[in-house]
């Protein structure tokens, strides 16, 4: 998970996530905002299963086809 912060930088604030500087805006009610919609829209995101993971079964059943 992704941890976001905002840190003030003359008279702009910067938003990170985790310890990289991805934007910088002039408002610290703009900051949080964007820091609120992107948590919500990390947490909204479905588990995503690891590509190392393959199921026993496949979940689509192939039908035998018919000889005449």
């Amino acid at each position: 998970m992704t941890s976001y912060s905002m840190i003030k930088v003359g008279n702009d604030y910067v938003v990170q996530a985790d310890d990289k500087c991805i934007l910088k805006v002039g408002s610290r009610r703009r900051a949080a905002q964007l820091i609120s919609e992107a948590t919500d829209l990390l947490n909204a995101l479905a588990p995503v299963a690891s590509p190392g993971v393959v199921p026993e079964e496949p979940s689509l059943q192939g039908e035998t086809p018919e000889l005449p």
